[in-house]
């Protein structure tokens, strides 16, 4: 039935598989996430998001182990059943404290999250100001609510700003990442915050997936911009890319919690993360909170890394976070270059629409690389010019 299809995306060097990549465990421990193997060989891993290297932290495992000796591993309902455990609403209250907002719920993911709570809080009658740039997961939730949707150009505050303005809603709800994840770099935050404050009945709905352990001392875009986390601000974010767990939150007033709890279909009708997810998932919380080097350690590898690259003659489309996205050429010719990063046991893929309009390698540098893996990515770079 779709075999012209698949045969047309072959040709075009955009058709993907899914194979046995990734982490190979032979019975001993994982070290962490900075550390592949694909089909026996040993790579440097540089297409992960685990950016502090808290995945196979040993004070995150001993967490979830610790969980299994008092909780099942499945939850067996949903929360508004009977699925959810002290340790549910524990997470939830390190959250709130976390985001300094009023209240936190968690969910099984950032896509559930996102496609759930923006069905829920925009209705008929309210309009949606979406960043062209904005997740797949952000684009199926506006599409699954009765809200007119308006996508602005990326990151262009005057031209929201004049779009709003001829809109009128009983509500108007502005969207936007905060790291966007394939350019790597940080929305306008402050003026999002400034446009949205100065209109009426306006809500600003930050998906801080790649923000949350990254920025702002690892609490988030907010912090980065020292902003306050107004009632009329909705952060969703995730535990399973800095934090190394897994799940997703959405972090807001006690009253956007309350409705989300009643009408996030998301949340109402899956089954609760396991107890042992959800305590490792506290866990890296108190981690970041508690060792602010392990932060800073990102940040110095994400420095020299992107200084490397870029001194070697590549450009980077932004350079402002761990993402690294380096333009390479057309299609082919950023395949062959990814192929040769791989040949020097680099892992780096290359990214290819339709995930982004133009392809490019997409380097993630973690707090678990040593200064070792890092010039071994700078040199392989070198090298495969």
């Amino acid at each position: 039935m779709f075999h012209n299809d698949l045969k047309n995306l072959d040709y075009k060097g955009l058709l993907r598989k899914i194979s046995d990549r990734g982490i190979a465990s032979c019975g001993q421990p994982i070290p962490s996430l900075a550390r592949i193997e694909i089909s026996g060989e040993q790579y440097i891993n540089f297409a992960s998001n685990d950016y502090l290297g808290l995945a196979a932290s040993p004070t995150i495992l001993e967490a979830a182990k610790k969980s299994l000796e008092v909780f099942p591993f499945g939850a067996g309902a949903s929360r508004l059943l009977s699925g959810g455990t002290t340790f549910h609403s524990e997470l939830e209250e390190v959250v709130t404290r976390f985001k300094k907002t009023g209240a936190a719920l968690v969910f099984n993911s950032g896509y559930q999250a996102n496609v759930s709570c923006i069905s829920a809080l925009a209705r008929e009658g309210d309009v949606i100001f979406s960043d062209e740039l904005n997740h797949a997961s952000i684009v199926d939730g506006c599409r699954l609510s009765r809200a007119k949707k308006v996508v602005y150009p990326h990151g262009d505050v005057d031209t929201l700003s004049t779009l709003m303005q001829k809109e009128r809603a009983a509500r108007k709800i502005v969207i936007s990442d905060t790291i966007f994840s394939m350019d790597g770099d940080i929305a306008p935050v402050s003026g999002l915050y400034t446009l949205c404050e100065s209109i009426p009945d306006t809500l600003l709905y930050l998906d801080d997936a790649h923000g949350t352990g990254v920025l702002g001392g690892g609490h988030g875009a907010l912090a980065h911009f020292n902003l306050k986390p107004e009632p009329w601000i909705v952060q969703m974010g995730t535990f399973s890319k800095a934090l190394g767990s897994f799940g997703a939150f959405i972090a807001g007033s006690r009253e956007v919690i309350d409705w989300l709890v009643n009408t996030a279909r998301g949340f109402i009708y899956s089954t609760a993360l396991p107890a042992c997810v959800v305590a490792a998932s506290a866990a890296a919380i108190g981690t970041i909170e508690n060792d602010k080097s392990i932060v800073e350690r990102l940040w110095r590898n994400q420095r020299r890394a992107m200084e490397g690259i870029a001194n070697a003659g590549f450009y980077i489309i932004c350079k402002d976070t761990p993402i690294i996205a380096v333009s390479i050429g057309d299609i082919a010719i950023t395949l062959a270059f990814s192929e040769k990063l791989r040949q020097r046991h680099i892992y780096a893929p290359a990214i290819r629409p339709p995930t982004v309009k133009t392809p490019r390698i997409r380097v993630t540098v973690s707090g678990a690389h040593t200064d070792e893996d890092i010039e071994a990515l700078i040199n392989a770079f070198r090298a495969a010019r």
